[in-house]
């Protein structure tokens, strides 16, 4: 019989850039910040110790705060805590190396089994990390500078070649890479000629009992919505990648079309500015000022999930126009409390959305293009019925369990691996 490969007793996780205290919606905070957390918890109820080192934003946050049982978050002091954007980290990464370096120096020898870093800069540390105390490396690029860059939004800032290299070395450092879905695999092996053999695919998952199908009535009353408005959403950080102007620029259409949804149509942008969206915060609300929407669009700010949920079950579509994503968690979400998604049809949003089955997929970035299909869907309340029906059946294949039995499994993996490999090297 086959001995089962060992599990880690402990890792390491390192979100630097973003703390899994942060409300996602806003700043840098969003869906990975979403997947540390959940996948923290599930791997604290399977048995493994969890420590999350992330850089500190404010003077008064505690070095190291128990935020559930078995998960530690960390802060290390890196540079200043506050008006330091995710452009200036590179030049911290070697206090932030430090810091890390410290806390396991204090614990006896082998304290951490494993690393696992989110993101290029968090990898960076990582790496280091690794070399010193001799463990496996398993990362996660959530989002890809060279796939951003051949997809960049109309007047959207192109990721520095710093950013590059960096995420080419550590991709290059790794012994395992965790993808969100099989485009982002294929993304790694053609972008970045990433070995397939040491690629594992596990897709983000969503938490099915926060997010599940509910009261619509009761939903939209919460938010003072009457039950015969057209209620399109958006959720997301407000920046040029996510696209909301799309979103925006649609209902002009869809309003120019038919008139008459000028008195139904409501349109709610849930989420504050982040990344380039910070060079001009006003761009949003100027463009709605400038389209004659200002009565038809509501912004709201980041909520919790329960609030979150509710906005979903208050909407009659969800809309997800990015011009790239990882995953897409927002539109498993939506769909998980059983609201259709309308989303482009890049990355990993063609695994979070079914096309046909839990929403309909765009294969461009031309507002029109939305229109046409929002129109279509609330206009023919039987399809949209079907849709909801679908999706929650697809929603319902991405539990966080499943998640984080993926990730188990890598792990096991990168630690087999390691130790092959070490008793490999040591043999005369």
């Amino acid at each position: 019989m086959q001995r089962r490969k060992p599990a880690p007793r402990r890792i390491a996780v390192l979100s630097i850039h973003t703390s899994p205290l942060d409300q996602p919606g806003t700043g840098d905070a969003g869906g990975m910040n979403v997947y540390v957390v959940e996948t923290a918890r599930r791997l604290a109820e399977s048995g493994i110790e969890v420590e999350i080192f992330t850089r500190a934003t404010a003077s008064n946050l505690a070095p190291v705060i128990d935020f559930m049982p078995g998960v530690k978050v960390r802060h290390v002091t890196a540079g200043p805590y506050e008006g330091l954007l995710k452009q200036d980290l590179p030049a911290q990464l070697c206090a932030v190396s430090a810091g890390v370096m410290r806390v396991e120096a204090a614990h006896p020898e082998g304290w951490f089994d494993l690393i696992h870093s989110h993101y290029w800069l968090s990898g960076q540390v990582g790496w280091l990390a690794a070399d010193r105390w001799q463990v496996p490396l398993v990362h996660s690029m959530h989002t890809m500078a060279k796939v951003k860059n051949a997809e960049l939004a109309a007047g959207d800032t192109p990721e520095p070649a710093m950013r590059v290299i960096g995420e080419e070395q550590v991709i290059a450092a790794a012994d395992r890479l965790v993808a969100n879905t099989s485009d982002e695999a294929d993304q790694l092996i053609n972008l970045y000629d990433a070995d397939p053999q040491r690629i594992d695919v596990v897709h983000p998952g969503v938490d099915l009992d926060v997010f599940a199908p509910g009261d619509k009535s009761k939903a939209r009353a919460r938010f003072g919505l009457r039950p015969e408005q057209v209620v399109l959403l958006f959720v997301g950080r407000i920046q040029p990648l996510k696209a909301p102007d799309i979103l925006i620029k649609a209902a002009a259409h869809l309003v120019q079309s038919d008139p008459t949804l000028r008195d139904r149509l409501v349109i709610t942008i849930c989420g504050g500015p982040s990344g380039s969206g910070l060079d001009q915060p006003t761009a949003l609300t100027d463009l709605v000022a400038q389209l004659g929407l200002t009565n038809l669009v509501r912004f709201e700010p980041p909520g919790d999930r329960q609030t979150l949920a509710d906005w979903y079950r208050a909407a009659d579509l969800a809309v997800v126009p990015s011009y790239s994503e990882s995953f897409g968690l927002v539109a498993v979400e939506a769909q998980a409390c059983a609201t259709p998604v309308v989303a482009s049809s890049v990355g990993g949003l063609r695994t979070a959305v079914a096309d046909g089955v839990s929403g309909v997929l765009i294969g461009s970035h031309d507002p029109i293009d939305y229109s046409h299909a929002i129109s279509a869907l609330i206009n023919n309340p039987g399809r949209l019925h079907e849709l909801s029906a679908g999706a929650r059946m697809h929603a319902a294949t991405f539990g966080w369990s499943a998640t984080t039995a993926g990730l188990i499994a890598t792990y096991r993996a990168a630690m087999a691996n390691r130790t092959s490999t070490t008793k490999l090297v040591a043999t005369p």
